[in-house]
């Protein structure tokens, strides 16, 4: 049978090259690499090959154990950036409502955002999917859902959970809230599961 031909997102898949490779420089065998990822090593032998087409929990969970990126895992290649980001330099975006401004480069284990969240935006929407969350408040009140516990939080409160618990985020106030914000998926093609698609910036 011959294989399909290649469709809409199966870039996300065009990892083979780069998984064995990876694998090799994290200092992991095929069989210690498998078993951490909860694959076999067959199953993680046909990854490498491109005889099997990884999912999107797996692609997380072997950079988590590789100590890299999904976008690394991918093939992409981000120019070098300096450590520091300036003020000046925080371009802001919108999406749903809520204004990010970058606070970190891109390409990283996890990708850090300054936002702004006005009232009564995004705040029926329930999140779930891979990763983590970090996030404090610095101005304004936060009113903050984790599965079936309501939170409130303060300025100079915080929060880190799975990005897999069902989570909910609203300004609490009609001045809305600002916080800093800590991902480790918004660095990869896959951001939109959180953000939902960038607006470009403002203004």
């Amino acid at each position: 049978m011959n294989a399909p031909e290649p469709g809409p997102g199966d870039e996300l898949y065009a990892v083979a090259p780069q998984l064995r490779g990876l694998r090799r420089r994290a200092g992991l065998t095929l069989e210690a690499a498998a078993r951490s990822a909860g694959l076999s090593p067959a199953h993680l032998s046909r990854l490498e090959t491109g005889q099997r087409q990884p999912s999107l929990p797996m692609l997380l969970a072997l950079a988590r154990i590789y100590g890299t990126t999904v976008s690394e895992l991918l093939g992409e290649t981000v120019a070098d950036r300096d450590a520091v980001v300036r003020a000046a330099d925080m371009e802001p975006t919108r999406a749903g409502g809520w204004m990010y401004f970058q606070a970190g480069a891109p390409g990283r284990g996890m990708q850090a955002l300054r936002v702004r969240v006005p009232y009564g935006t995004q705040g029926d929407i329930v999140r779930v999917h891979p990763g983590e969350e970090w996030l404090y408040v610095l101005k304004g009140r936060l009113s903050l859902r984790l599965g079936d516990t309501a939170h409130l939080l303060a300025p100079g409160d915080s929060a880190h959970f799975d990005s897999l618990t069902p989570h909910r985020l609203a300004a609490e106030d009609h001045d809305g809230v600002e916080l800093l914000f800590v991902h480790t998926l918004l660095q990869s093609p896959t951001a939109t599961l959180c953000l939902g698609p960038l607006t470009g910036e403002l203004p």
